[in-house]
């Protein structure tokens, strides 16, 4: 279901989601790709949703915007040298060093990412550093979750979980409780890493955005509201091909 705000010249559509969790309160989301999400209670007219959205509609505006200006300065990667590149939310200079045939190689050396092949192509470079990517998410997201998952009392093992490229989200559950998590997350800060992975394991015990959802969550991870804040400005430099 979509709604439309207007505010002055400003004309901004919005998803509408049913939450049965919910009582009588409207939640408002702005994502880092200024898409507006509003959860509504079941059965809620639409104008009582419309009126909560106007009530917010400053405060809507202002985040869009925000959005929209970070989104300016998120520039497609090149993978040249000379270019930089996040991980565990340190920014490191990218360099592309020719070597013998056969050679692949990635290592972290003095502040830099350095990637070696035989052909230095763009392209080349690419595969090759999404791989090493990946490699480091398998093994950082699979260390950490048993890490959390022997503190959590609600959950007693330590899940499935696939590496899923999205382009707007960092994490998922399946309603059979497998994890899906974003590759491009190992390029944020470690404990911004540490919320997406509390906020999935919490996902097997409360499968929605509710109150006991946001409790459990509060739980865990007292300061998720300001990681969370943190990762959204992260979100157009990291999720940036």
């Amino acid at each position: 279901m979509l709604g439309k705000l207007r505010y002055g010249d400003d004309e901004i559509a919005y998803r509408i989601v049913e939450n049965e969790r919910l009582a009588t309160r409207v939640r408002i989301h702005v994502g880092p790709d200024g898409e507006v999400e509003v959860e509504k209670p079941l059965g809620l007219p639409s104008s009582k949703v419309a009126e909560a959205v106007q009530k917010r509609a400053r405060w809507i505006v202002r985040h869009v915007e925000a959005a929209k200006s970070a989104k300016k300065f998120a520039l497609p990667r090149t993978y040249v040298s000379g270019e930089s590149h996040f991980y565990l939310g340190r920014r490191f200079k990218l360099i592309v060093v020719a070597g013998e045939r056969g050679t692949s190689r990635v290592r972290l050396w003095r502040g830099r990412i350095e990637v070696v092949l035989p052909v230095t192509d763009p392209v080349a470079v690419r595969r090759r550093l999404t791989a090493w990517y990946r490699e480091k998410a398998i093994a950082h997201f699979s260390r950490k979750l048993a890490e959390l998952v022997d503190r959590f009392e609600e959950v007693g093992t330590v899940p499935e979980f696939q590496l899923l490229t999205m382009e707007k989200q960092w994490g998922s559950c399946s309603p059979a409780g497998r994890l899906s998590l974003n590759p491009a997350l190992i390029k944020a800060p470690a404990h911004c890493i540490e919320y997406v992975l509390l906020h999935e394991l919490c996902h097997l015990v409360e499968h929605n955005h509710s109150k006991s959802f946001y409790a459990l969550l509060g739980r865990y991870c007292p300061s998720w509201k300001a990681w969370k804040q943190e990762l959204d400005g992260y979100a157009e430099q990291l999720l940036v091909a």
